[in-house]
This record gives C-alpha cells, sequence and structure tokens, in this order.
C-alpha cells in the first residue's frame, strides 16, 4: 500500500509502502523496573511477529478525571527512566508533552513527540514540537472530525517538519462512549501522514468510572483487526501484565499475553490487504 509519506523514526521506517508499526507500551510510568519489564517483553513479542516497533510511555498524566489518580513519576524522572530504556533496548521511544516548556527536555530523549487528543488544537504546542525536530504523532481529538486535522498538520508541517504521524482515537458518542468511524482512516490518509489506530483508547469509556474512566477491552482485538483491514500504517496498544492493578487507564488495556496471538492476527490481515 503506497499514498503515504514516508520517513524514518530511529531505525523504523514508516509510511509508503513500508509494513505497519507497533506503538506499545504502559499507559503510564508506573516504576522504572515495571516499564522495562514492559518494554524488554514488548520488544520480544514484535520482533517475533515482524512488527517494528515504537515503544510508549507516559511520564506525566496531565488529563486524569480525578485530581487524586495517579499522574506518573513526571518530566525529570520519567525522561531519565525513558532515556535509559532507550539506551538499553535500543527502541525508539515516544511520550507525550502537554506544554511548549516540555518540549526541549523531551525532544532531547525521545524520537516521537505525542500531542494528547485534547491538545491537537493548541497552536503553540503543536508549532514547538514542530520545531523540535522530533517526529510529531498528533492524535485527533474526540470532538474534531477527521478532515478538520488539516489544520493541525498544517501548523507542524509549516515548521519544515514533515516527520508527522496522525493518530485516530474515536469520536465522542453521547456521553461517556467513543465510536470509532472507519471511514476516518481513508480521510486522514488523504493528507498524506501515515495513519496510526490507537485501539485501546478507542474502546475508553471516558469518565464512566466517576473519578476514572471506564473501558470495554473485550472489543480491542476486533477493532484492531478491522483498523488494519482498513489500511492503517501502525497500530497502538496499550498493555499491562494485570490490567486490573494498572495506575492508570487499565479498564482499557490489553493483558501482555493476549499481545502474540492478537499481532499475528493483524500480520495476517496487513498481508492480504497489502497484496
Amino acid at each position: 500500500m503506497t499514498g503515504t509519506r514516508e520517513f524514518s523514526i530511529g531505525p523504523v521506517r514508516i509510511g509508503g509502502s513500508q509494513p505497519p508499526i507497533l506503538i506499545c507500551g504502559p499507559c503510564v510510568i508506573e516504576r522504572e523496573e515495571h516499564a522495562t519489564m514492559i518494554a524488554r517483553r514488548v520488544k520480544e513479542v514484535a520482533a517475533a511477529e515482524g512488527f517494528p516497533l515504537l515503544f510508549k510511555a507516559s511520564y506525566d498524566k496531565a488529563n486524569r478525571s480525578s485530581s487524586s489518580s495517579y499522574r506518573g513519576p513526571g518530566p525529570a524522572e520519567g525522561l531519565r527512566i525513558l532515556r535509559e530504556i532507550r539506551d538499553s533496548t535500543g527502541v525508539p521511544v515516544l511520550t507525550d508533552v502537554h506544554e511548549v516548556a516540555q518540549v526541549a527536555a523531551a525532544a532531547e530523549v525521545c524520537d516521537v513527540l505525542q500531542i494528547p487528543a485534547f491538545l491537537c488544537r493548541q497552536t503553540d504546542l503543536l508549532v514547538a514540537a514542530g520545531r523540535s525536530g522530533r517526529a510529531v504523532n498528533i492524535k485527533k481529538g474526540q470532538f474534531v472530525a477527521p478532515w478538520d486535522m488539516g489544520n493541525a498538520i498544517d501548523k507542524i508541517a509549516a515548521t519544515g517538519n514533515h516527520s508527522i504521524l496522525i493518530t485516530e482515537r474515536g469520536a465522542s458518542f453521547g456521553y461517556n462512549n467513543l465510536v470509532v468511524d472507519m471511514r476516518s482512516f481513508s480521510v486522514l490518509r488523504r493528507f498524506g501522514y501515515p495513519v496510526i489506530f490507537d485501539v485501546t483508547h478507542s474502546v475508553q469509556l471516558p469518565g464512566a468510572a466517576g473519578k476514572a474512566s471506564g473501558g470495554q477491552p473485550e472489543f480491542i482485538a476486533p477493532l484492531a483487526r478491522a483498523g488494519m483491514a482498513a489500511g492503517v500504517e501502525g497500530i497502538f496498544l496499550e498493555v499491562h501484565e494485570d490490567p486490573s492493578r494498572a495506575l492508570s487507564d487499565g479498564a482499557n488495556a490489553l493483558p501482555i499475553e493476549q499481545l502474540p496471538g492478537l499481532l499475528r492476527q493483524l500480520q495476517k490481515i496487513s498481508a492480504a490487504v497489502r497484496s
């Protein structure tokens, strides 16, 4: 499958006729040992199933439902941990930035800066991320139509940075619910940049648990298969060895033991679509 811009993120090539990539890791850095364990397990599985990998983890979840929810270790400690993981595994790293002031430090460590969905229209943040020289992953806001994402893309491209990923993560469908419009993938690909499907956040039920979000993880696999059939350039999955004990977004995380089987299914679908 061709049609989107091809570029490199460290050793990973994405876009054009390249195979789909996997963006995978825990929602948030819980502890250094835990994040490192997840990174190594995901690297092993991705390599075995033939998926180029970007490791993702957040050092600060600035948009948690409740002020009492765990946010992460913070920028300084979180970036130190991400640097250690990147250096020890050789896997490119992705993390969120929420403010312009966070961009420079994150860009020193991470290969991809991610713009959270709620911030996808924040001009100063988009421009700063673009000027960092790092690849930028823009998550489409739950409140944004896919054809309107061109404005966010243009803000980054205007800096001269064309290493851009666009991520679909569902659209608001009434209260506490999201729905994925499969037409969105075709619309987003028309902008000419690789499209990623954030499957695990698409099964989230925002705020449905009162002080936390709920989720419907039973729909992770069917949605992932549908997205791959629709021709996305990458799949985004948050994983945990025990989602019931995760400190953030466990309700919509994929148990890590299910990752190999799902990736094997996705490879078969990708091969069929791309043939």
